[in-house]
C-alpha cells in the first residue's frame, strides 16, 4: 500500500499568522493554485480512496486535488488539526504575549507543550496513528490523507523515530506539503519514501 499524506493549501488565516487549530478557514487564491499544481504532480499516482479531514480547508483542497478523477472520499473528525482552545482565532504576535511558556514550548520545546484546554502533541500524534492503523487495516493500494500540517507531522515523527522533541525539524511542513510512505506485505510498519517533497 501506498499512501500519501498531503497537507492543505494556503488559507487566510496561514496568511495573517492566525491559529487554526480546529477553527475554521478558507483557502487564499494561492492555496488554490498550490492544490491544483499538486494535482499535476498526484495524476501519475492511481489513487483511488482519500480520507480528508473534515474541516472546510482540507475539504477544499482535497476537491481541487482529485476534481479530475473519480476517487471515494471518507471525511473524519479525527484528521483535523490539533485542538488549541483558547489560542484559535487568535494572531501568534498575541499569543505570544498572552501566554509566553506555552508559545514558547509549542515552537521550541513541544515535548513540554501543556497548554490548558488544548490538545498535546502526544494526543494528536496518538489519534493520527490510530486512523493510520484502521486505514492500513484495509486493502487499499494507493490511498491519500489530506489533513493538517501538525498532525502530518506527528505521524512521520512516529515513523521515522524521532521523539515529539524533535517534531519542529526539517524538512518543513509547506502548505500541500508532499508526503509519501509505503507498506509493503512483507513489512511490520510503513516506511517514509517521500518527506514534505524530500525523498528518503
Amino acid at each position: 500500500m501506498r499512501i500519501h499524506l498531503i497537507r492543505h493549501g494556503q488559507t487566510n488565516w496561514n496568511k495573517e499568522k492566525r491559529v487554526q487549530g480546529h477553527s475554521e478557514s478558507t483557502l487564499t487564491e494561492q492555496g488554490q493554485q498550490q492544490a491544483r499544481d499538486l494535482a499535476i504532480t498526484l495524476q501519475q499516482y492511481p489513487i483511488s480512496n482519500v480520507f480528508c479531514s473534515s474541516s472546510i480547508r482540507t475539504r477544499q483542497t482535497s476537491e481541487l486535488l482529485f476534481e479530475q478523477r473519480p476517487v471515494q472520499t471518507h471525511y473524519h473528525d479525527e484528521l483535523r488539526e490539533i485542538f488549541l482552545g483558547p489560542w484559535e482565532g487568535k494572531l501568534q504576535s498575541e499569543i505570544r504575549n498572552l501566554f509566553p511558556e506555552q508559545f514558547e514550548n509549542f515552537w521550541n520545546a513541544p515535548h513540554r507543550f501543556a497548554q490548558d484546554d488544548a490538545e498535546s502533541f502526544e494526543d494528536v500524534q496518538q489519534r493520527g496513528l490510530t486512523i493510520l492503523k484502521q486505514i492500513l487495516s484495509n486493502p487499499y493500494e494507493e490511498v491519500a490523507i489530506v489533513s493538517h500540517g501538525v498532525i502530518i507531522k506527528a505521524i512521520l515523527c512516529h515513523l521515522d523515530n524521532r521523539p515529539i522533541a524533535q517534531l519542529w525539524e526539517p524538512p518543513i511542513m509547506h502548505n500541500c506539503a508532499h508526503s509519501i510512505i509505503v507498506k509493503d506485505s512483507h513489512e511490520v510498519a510503513p516506511r517514509i519514501t517521500q518527506f514534505a517533497g524530500i525523498a528518503q
